[in-house]
């Protein structure tokens, strides 16, 4: 099982707003950036898509360390998603799920995929080099999301 080191990230210019997420996946000397953005966004959003589309560019089962500077995807995948299953996707607060069909994704592609994930916190703008680099490549994706930057090919 090949080892691959993930950083993602998300960004927003305004919360809703022009947001992007970014990914550098990391495997021995390979590295592999990734961004992308919509016009019409949240940052959780952002967050979320960021690991969606890192798992998605992995094409084979990998031993992953995921590391993320989101506590909300954080929480959400290691402490919260059993709990919002188990009530029909409802909050302890009886609310929906903000998010759902990016949870409802992401949870398929962790339960799916055949990747071992170890999910780490990394504190965002603190000088960890992967984090930064992924901040970068999702504000490139704001860039994109407000036709400022071509699409990635």
């Amino acid at each position: 099982m090949n080892s691959v080191v993930i950083y993602t990230d998300g960004a927003c210019k305004g919360n809703p707003g022009p947001g992007g997420w970014g990914v550098l996946l990391k495997s021995g000397s390979t590295e592999k950036e990734l961004y992308g953005g919509e016009r019409l966004t949240t940052n959780n959003r952002m967050e979320l898509m960021a690991v969606i589309q890192a798992l998605q560019a992995l094409k084979r089962p990998c031993a992953v360390t995921l590391n993320v500077d989101s506590q909300y995807v954080l929480k959400g995948m290691t402490e919260w998603l059993p709990g919002w299953k188990a009530k029909g996707w409802r909050t302890s607060t009886k609310q929906p799920v903000k998010n759902q069909e990016l949870w409802q994704a992401l949870d398929e592609l962790v339960n799916k995929s055949g990747h071992v994930i170890e999910w780490r916190w990394v504190r965002g703008h603190n000088g960890d080099i992967g984090n930064e680099r992924a901040d970068v490549l999702a504000n490139k994706g704001v860039d994109v999301a407000m036709g400022r930057l071509p699409a990635p090919m």
